[in-house]
């Protein structure tokens, strides 16, 4: 039988401009397999038709996923007006045709009741699961599951330019939002129906695209450690968060599993712990008393 195959400890995260094509997944397998990593995670799934910001995580840094898929997003995205699909997007079958006669001032006043605290109904062709099951199995079977809408919240829809059938928008929101249904009730509110044609992700929480390497330039490497140069400290990604210093001794306690005392003034939430100036420690959680509880601690000797 086969041996298997020697993979290397890899610790850190990466971020990727995914390409347009593959699914989240297919991108994490390609950029683990480049660095030859054993572990790896991602943050944020992307639809095969989208491009943009997919942080991957690595060793010790799949603890922390998490943090990001609760952050805000940030997108670039273009609508085909005048076609309906089953999926929302391109990928999907066109279930209806209209003309459409739209002016920038249609969309703009279409666009004010999509903005802030909203209810959104998921597309049938998601990750969502009903009993168990994920509803795009169940959409591809043919089979319409009933939806609760949930709220979400839009920060901010702003047009960016309509050239006849296709509108171009940047969107912030909340976790949780699907821009294919924006995009399916924003032509529906229009009277002429949409669908996603194109979808860029820039920015997650304070993470954003102009940071990323695009998967061509890691396949172009020659060895996994030049891969590797791509690698971000775990924390790098978590800027947003509140961070506390320790002693040594508290730090000890805390890798013990026990609450310390952390530095007055801290709201309760989550926080970065660091062991002095520099040793990220993991993440941890600031309690009503003021004292601070490991939660997610990684098993590293040292930052990456």
């Amino acid at each position: 039988m086969r041996g298997r195959r020697h993979c290397t400890p890899v610790n850190g995260v990466m971020l990727l401009d995914k390409p347009v094509g593959l699914t989240s997944n297919q991108a994490l397998q390609t950029v683990k397999r480049l660095l030859n990593a054993c572990k790896a995670g991602h943050s944020g799934s992307l639809d095969p038709i989208a491009t943009g910001l997919l942080p991957l995580f690595f060793g010790e840094a799949t603890k922390l996923t998490q943090f990001l898929l609760n952050a805000d997003k940030r997108y670039w995205t273009v609508f085909r007006l005048g076609q309906r699909t089953t999926t929302y997007d391109s990928e999907g079958e066109v279930t209806a045709n209209r003309p459409v006669s739209v002016t920038r001032r249609d969309v703009e006043r279409a666009l004010t009741k999509f903005h802030g605290l909203i209810e959104q109904v998921p597309p049938m062709y998601s990750a969502i699961k009903h009993q168990g099951e994920a509803l795009y199995k169940l959409a591809r079977a043919g089979v319409e599951i009933e939806r609760a809408p949930r709220p979400v919240t839009i920060h901010e829809i702003k047009l960016v330019s309509l050239e006849k059938e296709l509108l171009t928008l940047e969107i912030a929101c909340s976790k949780g939002t699907y821009v294919r249904s924006l995009a399916h009730d924003l032509g529906e509110a229009l009277g002429c129906g949409a669908h996603v044609a194109q979808l860029r992700r820039l920015d997650i929480g304070h993470v954003g695209i102009e940071k990323a390497v695009p998967l061509e330039r890691l396949q172009a490497l020659a060895s996994p450690a030049e891969c590797a140069q791509w690698l971000a400290p775990i924390d790098s990604v978590l800027s947003e968060m509140p961070d506390v210093h320790l002693t040594p001794l508290a730090a000890h306690y805390l890798k013990q599993g026990q609450s310390v005392s952390a530095q007055h003034g801290f709201k309760p939430g989550w926080v970065r712990l660091y062991e002095g100036d520099k040793q990220f420690l993991g993440m941890g959680e600031v309690q009503d008393d003021g004292r601070v509880a490991p939660r997610r601690l990684l098993a590293l000797s040292e930052n990456p």
